[in-house]
């Protein structure tokens, strides 16, 4: 209420000066004629600018900082997959007995278009994968997350993932995983009820870990072919992928 009472006040404020300004204006020249015409002008072309910056200046510079804010967003993602994600795909897809339908389609190349990219992308959300955890990799993973834990709190508290869905998706989806499995004292004991559950969670994970490497790659392609070529060198689902070039 107070901001609200400031604001009339100085809106009446500026009339009253306005209203002295165009009285002093008068005294000296005596035109009342020559005043309204010009008030009449200005008042019409106050149309004219609030088209032209709330309209069209505000929505250039609302996507200008959009596609700011987009690309520190894939600047975090990138770290994401270097630190975490990559490592992630790959114990996944080890554990994953029907990989060979996809790793053949998710051997991204450079030559690789748009239309490719989307082709893709619609087979993953129909891919049903099946997830078989070993204990063992069950013990890798406690201890890879628990490696990663602050990494990830990092991630969770930047204010830039707010603005990409899926991809905050992906981190508690994850996060939750690493919880899963750090509340568990000896994973060599689990029974199978709590085996299918932690691979039910591992899943979920993995399913949208595939669909955001994907963006993220699609990404990499359009925008920075060098980040790319050691992506595609360094690529998860290539059995003969090697960061050297030969």
């Amino acid at each position: 209420m107070k901001h609200l009472n400031w604001q009339v006040l100085l809106g009446l404020a500026l009339i009253v000066l306005s209203a002295f300004v165009y009285f002093i204006h008068y005294l000296i020249f005596h035109d009342v004629h020559h005043i309204f015409l010009y008030l009449v002008g200005d008042i019409a072309f106050v149309f004219i600018e609030v088209l032209l910056v709330t309209l069209i200046i505000h929505k250039l510079l609302t996507e200008r900082e959009k596609r700011t804010m987009l690309e520190k967003m894939n600047m975090v993602i990138g770290t994401f997959f270097s630190e975490v994600g990559t490592a992630l795909l790959v114990s996944f897809s080890k554990i994953d007995p029907t990989r060979a339908d996809i790793r053949k389609k998710l051997s991204v190349t450079k030559d690789f278009t748009d239309k490719e990219f989307l082709k893709m992308d619609h087979h993953l959300k129909k891919y049903e994968c099946v997830i078989e955890p070993k204990k063992k990799d069950l013990e890798y993973l406690k201890k890879f997350f628990s490696e990663k834990r602050d990494f990830l709190l990092r991630l969770l508290e930047n204010q830039n993932l707010l603005e990409h869905d899926s991809f905050t998706n992906l981190l508690w989806a994850v996060f939750h995983l690493g919880d899963e499995l750090a509340h568990r004292k000896d994973l060599k004991t689990i029974p199978e009820a709590d085996l299918r559950h932690l691979a039910g969670d591992m899943k979920r994970a993995y399913r949208l870990l595939l669909s955001e490497w994907l963006d993220y790659m699609k990404h990499l392609r359009n925008n920075y072919p060098y980040l790319f070529s050691l992506a595609m060198r360094t690529n998860p689902f290539d059995p003969h992928a090697s960061p050297t070039i030969k």
